[in-house]
């Protein structure tokens, strides 16, 4: 399948922050992490450079209610939802702040997205079968066209990378690599 860009496409990071880098790394993921980040930044700064939306996204909260696993991995530090400078955060951007894994519940992005005419979001981020998953699911849910840049996320288990890359996202929208983006931005 040929990757298609609508000419009003935003770009959705998930969660490329201190905590959750850090977390990340701690979990001996530093080199996926880090191709993410690499990956991401190029992304980024080709949208940029289009003059197309850049959504930048951090999470400062869980959604309450019970879970069987225990969500908390202790006090969290006081910079756990600052964004990486590397994304160097511009004025133009739409900052979001979410409490769940998705970026759409509990926040103003659509309504955002919408007011700028956006039909089409590529996202990427941290964790695949998280945040990257469930921001996907509630795009497409909400009408969006759907693309993932799959070199361009990570997750703490590589079954459940693959099985979000390889089952889900086919049924959310379309499958790229950085490179393939890139290209296609440029054309």
């Amino acid at each position: 399948m040929t990757l298609s860009l609508d000419p009003k496409t935003a770009l959705v990071v998930i969660d490329l922050q201190h905590g959750i880098i850090r977390l990340a790394k701690s979990l001996n993921l530093s080199e996926a992490v880090d191709a993410v980040v690499a990956n991401s930044i190029a992304v980024l700064d080709a949208f940029r450079a289009k003059g197309l939306p850049v959504v930048l996204v951090n999470v400062a909260g869980g959604a309450p209610g019970r879970t069987e696993q225990a969500r908390s991995h202790g006090e969290l530090p006081a910079d756990w939802a600052e964004l990486l400078p590397e994304l160097n955060a511009q004025d133009g951007d739409i900052l979001i702040t979410k409490h769940n894994w998705g970026a759409f519940i509990g926040t103003d992005l659509d309504q955002q997205l919408k007011a700028q005419g956006v039909t089409q979001v590529v996202v990427l981020g941290i964790a695949t079968s998280i945040g990257v998953e469930s921001t996907a699911r509630q795009a497409y849910e909400l009408g969006y066209n759907v693309t993932l840049v799959t070199d361009a996320m990570a997750d703490v288990a590589e079954a459940t990378h693959q099985n979000s890359i390889e089952h889900i996202f086919p049924r959310l929208g379309q499958r790229t690599t950085s490179a393939q983006l890139l290209d296609n931005l440029k054309g």
